[in-house]
């Protein structure tokens, strides 16, 4: 009896193979075209070690690696200097502007300091001693 149904289990099992492997490759079962039939799992892939490359190659490499970081390096020194010497230009010509403001304003000397005491708070304001 036991016989029979394990023979009965694997026909079926069989069977619903036979029934998998006849859908067209282009459409899985569910329907969904993008699903791909799955050839072996992961676990069952053998795994390729690299070729291990030799001291020749690594310090070649290494070279060229560092060779690529020199000049990264000497980009970012060139762009710093750049915007410090543009920093630098602006300070200038802010500290320019400013003196030439000063030299080009219309300046009355109060020489009755008691004038300053009858001033009203808008036109203190406005006062600036140098």
């Amino acid at each position: 009896m036991e016989k029979k149904a394990i023979e009965a289990v694997s026909k079926r099992n069989q069977e619903v193979k036979d029934q998998l492997n006849s859908i067209p490759k282009g459409r899985a079962k569910s329907g969904r075209p993008w699903k791909v039939n799955r050839m072996a799992r992961s676990s069952e892939i053998k795994k390729v070690k690299s070729l291990k490359s030799s001291w020749a190659e690594k310090m070649k490499k290494k070279a060229e690696e560092q060779s690529v970081k020199s000049f990264e390096k000497q980009l970012k020194d060139e762009r710093a200097a750049k915007l410090e010497l543009q920093r630098q230009r602006q300070n200038e010509h802010k500290q320019r502007k400013l003196e030439n403001e000063k030299k080009s304003e219309v300046v009355q000397t109060i020489k009755n300091t008691a004038k300053i005491k009858r001033m009203k708070k808008k036109q203190l304001r406005l006062l600036a001693k140098r």
